[in-house]
């Protein structure tokens, strides 16, 4: 009885001592995330914001009015590659949740073995089995076999919490992935729409260039008209020439432009090369939608990629304290319980065939706990790390929004005026011509004219799809195009 107690003294202190060994754990930096507390009110001192209009929480299908670019982001949030890549990563994340859960439970195997095994002579297990009669006159058999089989369990008991934090930290990285498939959404709806606004503008741009071009061939006409009648030289013949061939070269860079931006859009719609359906007359007269902003501390709520990187901090936050716990010792017990017999035939003899045996092991790091600690500050610096990334993507956002309000202001301002540029030149246009026609202007009045003209009217389409696409931009920066 004295030696028992002497015995449980003993493992009292073996216990203890992990314990206070263990305890010694370094501590993780503590994090503070100022940029979230310091988000400013307003996007800018004019905007004074209204919480109640916020387009970021518009869905796409209402939106995007466009059946054709509506049917093209149905195209894409199917087939697109990158995103069912994207899903295939939350399916991961998913597993890896179950994993950690199953951690918390019990392990349990059942298994069946068969052995043989010759003792030598003169050993004690040896000397022993023969020695031993199994019943009176029978001897125990040499070689020895043995034949069992049952079930066996294994658990951690999660004393500190750490296989609970675990699980913490998958599920936390699981939704971060979620939030990721989200922004995936919104970017791919973002690059759809402002791909198709393009391949609309190089539409346009290829039918000013055609009417450019028959205008260029009517001007040809009459300097050959007039060199004919003395009233004009070869000289002005050549530059309505050279001018001629230099917009039909410009003709054929436009339709490889289209074709390029048709297989971009393609490309995002994972499918081979194809026509995109359109309709490009009424992109010059499409009105942009109005864009209500909200407040800045909405994006909080409204961004994936803010609500994925808060996410991440969270996970990380986790991780350390998982790398910590490794400095406490840990608790497994294991158990078996089956059937065991050097002969087949014995092991229904019940219950001397029965076979148990219940384990407990307490283990701690001691020495050497250099693997351990590196693995703490790994995931400590990754916290640190983390918090950066999600300062970093607020800050981001916040900008994002702040320069495309002032360029929405801008643009709007500068198509107004390209527009006015547009119709004097059209004007200047018919003057020119009409003064050459009677020898009244010279060959080159009339080339400049031209030339202003179709660069404005160009510098306008592309005006107007950037008009189109800051919209589509801005929309994304408030956290639109994944609902």
């Amino acid at each position: 009885m004295t030696n028992m107690k002497i015995y449980n003294k003993y493992i009292a202190a073996i216990a203890l001592s992990l314990v206070l060994a263990s305890c010694k754990a370094p501590m993780a930096t503590v994090i503070k995330d100022e940029m979230k507390e310091n988000v400013p009110q307003n996007f800018n001192q004019e905007d004074q914001g209204d919480a109640n209009n916020n387009s970021g929480t518009t869905p796409w299908r209402q939106f995007f009015t466009d059946p054709d670019l509506v049917s093209l982001i149905e195209t894409a949030l199917k087939n697109n590659q990158e995103l069912l890549i994207t899903l295939q990563e939350i399916e991961i994340a998913k597993s890896g949740v179950l994993a950690k859960k199953g951690r918390l439970t019990p392990t349990v195997a059942a298994g069946i073995g068969a052995g043989v095994k010759k003792s030598g002579r003169y050993t004690s297990e040896g000397a022993g089995d023969a020695t031993t009669e199994i019943e009176p006159g029978k001897e125990m058999p040499d070689p020895l076999g043995n034949f069992e089989g049952g079930l066996m369990a294994n658990w951690e008991i999660d004393i500190w919490k750490k296989l609970k934090t675990e699980k913490e930290a998958a599920v936390a990285h699981y939704l971060s992935t979620v939030e990721g498939k989200n922004f995936v959404l919104s970017n791919l709806i973002e690059e759809v729409a402002d791909n198709y606004y393009e391949l609309l503008a190089l539409d346009n741009q290829l039918d000013i260039i055609q009417q450019y071009i028959k205008l260029q061939q009517r001007a040809l006409e009459i300097s050959k008209i007039q060199k004919e009648a003395a009233a004009a030289t070869e000289l002005a013949v050549k530059k309505f020439e050279a001018e001629l061939a230099k917009s039909k070269a410009a003709e054929y860079t436009i339709r490889q432009n289209i074709t390029e931006k048709e297989n971009q859009i393609n490309a995002l719609l994972g499918r081979y090369p194809q026509p995109i359906v359109r309709k490009k007359e009424s992109f010059m007269s499409t009105v942009p939608q109005t864009v209500y902003t909200g407040i800045p501390s909405q994006l909080l709520a409204n961004r994936p990629d803010i609500k994925q990187a808060e996410l991440e901090l969270k996970a990380s936050k986790l991780d350390v304290e998982v790398a910590r716990k490794e400095f406490y010792p840990s608790l497994e017990i294991s158990a078996t319980l089956g059937l065991e017999a050097f002969k087949p035939s014995y092991l229904v003899k019940l219950p001397e065939s029965i076979a148990t045996s219940l384990a407990g092991e307490l283990a701690g790091p001691l020495i050497n706990k250099s693997a351990i600690k590196a693995n703490f500050q790994t995931a400590d610096a990754r916290q640190i790390q983390s918090l950066y990334e999600y300062d970093k993507t607020i800050l981001n956002a916040y900008l994002d929004v702040a320069n495309l309000m002032s360029k929405v202001k801008n643009i709007d301002q500068y198509y107004q005026l390209k527009s006015q540029e547009t119709k004097a030149l059209d004007q200047s246009i018919d003057i020119a011509n009409q003064l050459f026609k009677n020898s009244r202007a010279d060959y080159l009045e009339v080339l400049l004219n031209q030339r202003d003209a179709l660069d404005a009217k160009l510098e306008l389409i592309e005006a107007k799809q950037k008009q189109l696409s800051t919209v589509v931009d801005i929309y994304k920066s408030l956290g639109g195009g994944w609902k």
